[in-house]
């Protein structure tokens, strides 16, 4: 039942959509930027209510003379402003209504976006008491007959008990305190509605609350000229508490309920409102679920970055809410601006309009980012509006508290963020230390992600080297050190059963240590091989843990390569190049993935050696990166074999 509504409804908007594009065009139609008209329609609520209050008057008496002061004699002013104030709260509540619906429909509601839709509701709550309360204001008929239908309403809450009625049974009980009251209501509740409406757009990655100009121009001219077509004027004359109002003319956008209070009991109308409550605001764990378990990653160029997709989330979303500048506009598919090209791995479409993805353009690979989700891990390609890496990486500032010297020339260094947790990163993703003069250095992590309180590297003494140096002859523990990251677009996938087969050289051991330890925290099963090449045996820092891995893992293995053992090694392993060594345990690679880390020459040499061997392009990996004066952050020459550089 739930899906047949959803569908009904995907087809209203689609036509709607349709339609509207056709008279507004796809980037000015105004069914794509409900959310950013509400906030217009709250602001022009906001300045003319505060126009309307400068010359409203708090009192029995003055409350209806003012009102009808600024109508009537200030119509060219005053009048418009109160016309404008009542159209905008109008049109808010309209906007919000479809905004609602367009989630509803859509399913866009579920898993991580239920605050955006549980404080969706909590605005539309005090929307609609604000605007009720804003009717007692102007002390006319309609004033009184939504004060005392109100009073009565709420009297039959335990809570109250009866008590408010009473101050509504003759004309003396009302007085200049209760308009003072209603005012400081009026004013509060636009407050809360203001702060809801930021904590609900603030869980919406890059959320548009100013619509296009023209689109806001267009909404603010129709309100001006509603406001002189058909000024809103007061009911009936001042309210009278010694005769009963029999008619009267609701706003059925903030007052369809007391229409139902004439006809229902008020305990029925309870029902109802709370029993329509509760369900919106439970409505996101409510049946059918549809829920997955596996957690997809995107790889996404030119950017050469990686994102986490959650559960049901738009590859668009996941990409702006980690500073990704994907170009989008309606969010709807339905103008084509987020067009881009997947290269790998499988996502479902979504909803959108032919029009703007035809059947030859998915075939080539191409999708709609604001309404696709993942089926697998994904590699993406978009085309950008700005320079890509516009946004730079996130600085962090750490202080040393471990060192140990693993071998000769390689130092363990332990870091510690201050003032803030390890910033979250993927296995196998590196940092750049900040040096004073503005030059960086690239390091990989060598802790597993769930290892969150300190960060491992693992530096490598390079003759001459400026930093290497520094770490061997001058750091100390308690030092303080700048980064930026995490960076890179090296990862360990995890949407096949290939087995892995790892290849290090030197202190590429760190990443593998990272990838190793997540595999095996996370419970991978997959078959996976570590062939570390060094030199000579005193070049093998760490050789106990993968030892340890291959002990207690049986789908782990271990093979240590020598290129130059020295006779006081009395070495009886493998000797030569590291991926001859692969070469000769592998002769044919097309059913494994391989992930390369070391030096740019060692990945740059095995690559076609490995493809001869029939591994795929697609399955080839690298983290190389060199010792270079200064390397952009995000890049610090980072390939993928076989990939987009």
């Amino acid at each position: 039942m739930l899906r047949l509504i959803q569908k009904s409804g995907q087809w209203l908007f689609h036509r709607a959509d349709a339609l509207f594009n056709r008279v507004f065009g796809e980037h000015k139609n105004p069914l794509y930027h409900l959310g950013a008209l509400s906030y217009l329609m709250v602001w022009v609520a906001v300045l003319s209510g505060l126009v309307v209050y400068a010359f409203f008057k708090t009192g029995v008496q003055e409350a209806y003379d003012s009102v009808e002061y600024i109508t009537r004699e200030q119509w060219w002013f005053g009048g418009i402003m109160r016309s404008l104030h009542r159209y905008s709260s109008d049109a808010m509540v309209l906007t919000m209504l479809l905004h609602v619906a367009r989630h509803f429909t859509f399913d866009h509601y579920r898993s991580f976006r239920w605050f955006s839709w549980v404080s969706g509701v909590i605005v539309l709550w005090l929307v609609y008491a604000s605007g009720v309360n804003g009717y007692m204001l102007p002390w006319d008929k309609l004033a009184q007959f939504v004060t005392i239908t109100t009073a009565e309403w709420l009297d039959t809450l335990p809570v109250f008990g009866g008590t408010l009625i009473r101050n509504f049974i003759f004309e003396g009980a009302v007085n200049d305190r209760l308009f003072s009251l209603l005012s400081f209501i009026h004013i509060g509740l636009p407050l809360g509605v203001l702060l809801v409406l930021w904590i609900h757009t603030q869980r919406v990655p890059s959320a548009k609350t100013t619509p296009p100009r023209v689109l806001s121009a267009y909404a603010i001219v129709a309100l001006v000229v509603l406001a002189l077509v058909k000024p809103v004027y007061s009911q009936g004359g001042q309210a009278d508490l010694s005769v009963a109002v029999t008619s009267v003319e609701l706003d059925w956008f903030y007052l369809p309920v007391y229409a139902l209070l004439q006809h229902w009991t008020a305990a029925e109308v309870w029902y109802l409102v709370g029993g329509a409550t509760l369900l919106a605001l439970l409505v996101p764990w409510l049946p059918p679920k549809r829920m997955r378990k596996e957690a997809f990653h995107m790889l996404i160029h030119p950017d050469n970055r990686i994102v986490a997709i959650r559960d049901g989330e738009f590859v668009l979303d996941a990409a702006l809410r980690e500073d990704v500048a994907v170009p989008f506009d309606c969010r709807s598919g339905g103008c084509g601006t987020c067009k881009s090209r997947i290269l790998q791995g499988e996502i479902e479409h979504g909803d959108y309009q032919e029009a703007f993805l035809t059947d030859e353009e998915r075939a080539r690979g191409w999708a709609l980012l604001c309404v696709c989700t993942p089926k697998s891990d994904i590699e993406v390609e978009y085309t950008p509006a700005t320079a890509p890496g516009a946004v730079p990486a996130r600085a962090h500032t750490a202080r040393v508290v471990g060192m140990n010297k693993l071998s000769h020339d390689v130092m363990q260094v332990f870091l510690k963020c201050e003032g803030e947790e390890t910033p979250r990163f993927y296995a196998g993703q590196y940092i750049d230390i900040l040096l004073p003069d503005g030059d960086r250095r690239s390091f990989s992590f060598a802790t597993a992600p769930h290892e969150r309180e300190l960060i491992e590297l693992q530096i490598r003494h390079i003759p001459g080297g400026k930093f290497t140096t520094h770490v061997f002859e001058q750091m100390k523990v308690g030092d303080t050190v700048r980064f930026e990251g995490p960076l890179g677009s090296f990862f360990l996938r995890e949407d096949t059963e290939k087995p892995i087969i790892f290849v290090a050289g030197a202190t590429g051991f760190a990443p593998v240590k990272s990838m190793v330890e997540h595999a095996i925290h996370t419970g991978f099963r997959r078959k996976m091989y570590l062939y570390w090449g060094v030199r000579s045996l005193r070049d093998l820092y760490l050789p106990d843990l993968p030892r340890e891995w291959e002990r207690r893992h049986p789908d782990f293995r271990f093979v240590p390569v020598l290129s130059e053992p020295r006779p006081e090694d009395d070495w009886h392993g493998r000797t030569g190049l590291v991926h001859e060594a692969i070469l000769e345990d592998f002769p044919d690679l097309s059913a494994h993935q391989i992930y390369a880390c070391g030096s740019a020459a060692m990945v740059h040499a095995a690559r076609p050696a490995f493809i001869a061997k029939g591994l795929s392009e697609y399955d080839c990996f690298s983290d190389a990166f060199r010792f270079a004066p200064r390397t952009e952050a995000g890049s610090a020459e980072m390939v993928r074999l076989g990939g987009t550089s």
